[in-house]
């Protein structure tokens, strides 16, 4: 990733990481006018002896690190960005989705352990898989990556069906649906919503029950809409057939994570946060960042977070 051509914008400075005190100190100069970041909270501590700021730049769509009242006492422009990661996330999602799907840990470590070679059969199946036409596709949360996720799964033959987690999403290509019958009919579940008081811990045990035994649940949203220990719970009691985690409620993993003790890939497979991150996705965010800081030295409004 090209970060040297903020250089061409003034003086750069750039940091692997920061913690809240770091963040804090290192923004205690009356020259610094830009700050780019990401998950650092940005709020009065950290910000408090950032005389000079004039503009946070935040490098993902999401900005709830940020004290937005604190800074507009201050007269702090916030910006975000939106829309980089779309491709990326529904590849992920499908990758995830096949991963478990076709089961493909098992065979792959049937080969590798050379339990193929010299085998009696030139093919062996014996841990089942099947077609995903034909099969009902849910989603919860039909925005732009739910959408793209939705042409997808439509493309290989699924009949999508969706819940709006706000109650005002409307999209008459697909079936809107209540929740309880999207869990019910689902074969896939894929999740695409914003974490707020609608979703979060929408994902219980409750919920994981109604669902198929033979279901499939995908979550590449944010992790605490999956209580993660009901979750562990309906696994290991096999009331859903598989589940896959990009997100979880905590990150990174902490030891404590139920999920830890879940160690079959068919049936639990974990990334962490890597769906939004390939080259391109990141790439584009970086030149969105960069378009936005070159637009408020020049008196235009871009992405600016209100």
């Amino acid at each position: 990733m090209d970060l040297d051509r903020f250089s061409r914008l003034g003086e750069f400075v750039k940091y692997a990481t920061s913690t809240p005190d770091e963040a804090r100190q290192r923004l205690a100069s009356d020259d610094v006018e830009v700050v780019i970041a990401n998950k650092v909270p940005l709020n009065e501590y950290t910000l408090g002896e950032a005389k000079g700021l004039k503009l946070i730049c935040i490098t993902a769509t999401g900005y709830n690190n940020v004290d937005l009242g604190y800074t507009k006492s201050r007269g702090i422009t916030v910006t975000n960005v939106a829309g980089y990661s779309t491709y990326s996330v529904v590849q992920h999602t499908f990758a995830m989705l096949f991963y478990l799907m076709e089961k493909l840990s098992y065979y792959d470590e049937f080969v590798k352990s050379e339990q193929y070679v010299d085998y009696p059969m030139f093919c062996h199946f014996s841990n089942v898989f099947h077609e995903l036409r034909g099969m009902t596709w849910g989603i919860i949360g039909l925005g732009n990556i739910g959408r793209e996720v939705a042409a997808v799964a439509k493309a290989f033959g699924c009949d999508v069906i969706y819940y709006s987690t706000s109650g005002h999403n409307s999209n008459s290509d697909y079936q809107r649906v209540e929740f309880e019958e999207l869990l019910e009919r689902s074969d896939i579940i894929s999740i695409h919503a914003p974490l707020n008081a609608n979703t979060k811990g929408l994902i219980n045990f409750e919920a994981l029950s109604r669902m198929k035994k033979s279901a499939i649940l995908i979550n590449v949203g944010r992790g605490p809409i999956i209580n993660e220990a009901d979750l562990a719970k309906a696994l290991e009691n096999d009331e859903i057939a598989a589940a896959g985690l990009d997100v979880l409620e905590t990150e990174p993993m902490k030891a404590d994570n139920p999920l830890r003790t879940i160690k079959d890939s068919t049936k639990l497979l974990i990334t962490p946060h890597i769906a939004w991150a390939t080259c391109e996705a990141r790439k584009r965010l970086l030149d969105d960042v960069y378009r936005n800081i070159v637009s408020y030295y020049n008196g235009e409004k871009r992405n600016t977070v209100e």
